[in-house]
């Protein structure tokens, strides 16, 4: 079967999005280590990276990354945009390898693939998303009972996560910032969505913006994008970015995926293999998670030299 010329341009504009997201992890790492130099680093809760080029820099990269990424779904399926997306891990590691000098232990090698595969697999049996004509349907399904309560957990468990363990553990454990970003981006994505079918609306003639649903899905994109950037932040400035990128990955893509499926209730059809594949995909995700936090380390450790020996003659010249 031929692919679709709508297929090829999600193809390009997808895989141009991997490209700029996984530079923007090195170009905003770079100026968060600058930064650093002179001012409060963001991981101890500075801000002095604002007043960097470099960090502006990525930021620009990564907003171009992610309308490239949000005008992919316009065209092509999901099912073909999402798992380009490792891809941005993918770049991100080689070019930390060669510029930021980041090292990857080969177990975190094979954390990355495990994490890619797993995320993969879930994302390829993942169930398709129904067809939304207007703000007011995406509206409907996010007041429902089931969305409610997922949303509500997502709020809880970001904030204890923002006031209890940052304080706590946020210097030591890279889950603790990755997971509140990967909390709101869940919830980023859904309102995403409801906003895009707003401006697709819109731009053909039947305006959206004149309900206050699409301003009040305009705010949750605004306010969890803001919390996504402040800790995805700490993140890079406390952590190595070649470990940082590929758990944010698999946690989004993870948290996703799970409030899409909440909300658009797609899992009535799934068939028994399809959910099995699904959780085998978790299992991997899991193992590489796992690989990953437990060799984070290593590709830093730098080799003790060998120690020198002294000659036969000498050791016999020093006894005399």
């Amino acid at each position: 079967m031929g692919i679709s010329s709508d297929n090829v341009h999600g193809l390009v504009l997808a895989v141009s999005s991997s490209v700029f997201i996984g530079s923007s992890f090195i170009i905003k790492k770079k100026g968060l280590k600058k930064a650093g130099t002179t001012g409060t680093r963001a991981g101890s809760g500075g801000y002095s990276y604002l007043s960097e080029p470099w960090w502006w820099a990525g930021m620009l990269t990564m907003i171009v990354g992610e309308i490239a990424n949000f005008a992919a779904y316009a065209y092509a399926p999901a099912i073909l945009v999402t798992p380009l997306g490792a891809l941005s891990i993918i770049f991100s590691a080689v070019l930390a390898h060669f510029i930021l000098e980041e090292k990857l232990h080969i177990f975190g090698v094979l954390g990355c693939v495990l994490c890619v595969v797993g995320s993969t697999t879930i994302v390829l049996h993942a169930p398709q998303e129904r067809n939304i004509h207007s703000v007011k349907e995406v509206w409907q399904l996010a007041t429902e009972p089931g969305f409610i309560v997922y949303a509500c957990i997502v709020v809880i468990l970001a904030a204890v996560l923002m006031f209890w363990y940052v304080p706590r553990y946020g210097q030591t454990h890279m889950v603790v910032y990755i997971g509140i970003c990967s909390l709101m981006g869940s919830l980023t994505v859904m309102s995403v969505k409801a906003l895009g079918i707003g401006l697709k609306l819109t731009f053909s003639g039947m305006n959206q913006f004149i309900y206050f649903q699409t301003w009040f899905f305009t705010v949750v994109v605004a306010v969890c994008c803001l919390l996504q950037i402040n800790y995805l932040n700490k993140a890079l400035d406390t952590f190595n970015t070649a470990v940082v990128s590929p758990v944010y990955y698999v946690m989004f893509t993870s948290l996703t995926i799970l409030a899409s499926m909440i909300m658009f209730k797609d899992w009535d059809s799934q068939n028994a293999s399809q959910i099995a594949t699904e959780l085998c995909g978790f299992v991997t995700i899991l193992s590489g998670t796992f690989l990953l936090h437990k060799t984070k380390d290593m590709g830093n450790i730098t080799l003790m030299e060998p120690p020198v020996f002294s000659s036969p003659s000498h050791r016999s010249s020093d006894s005399g």
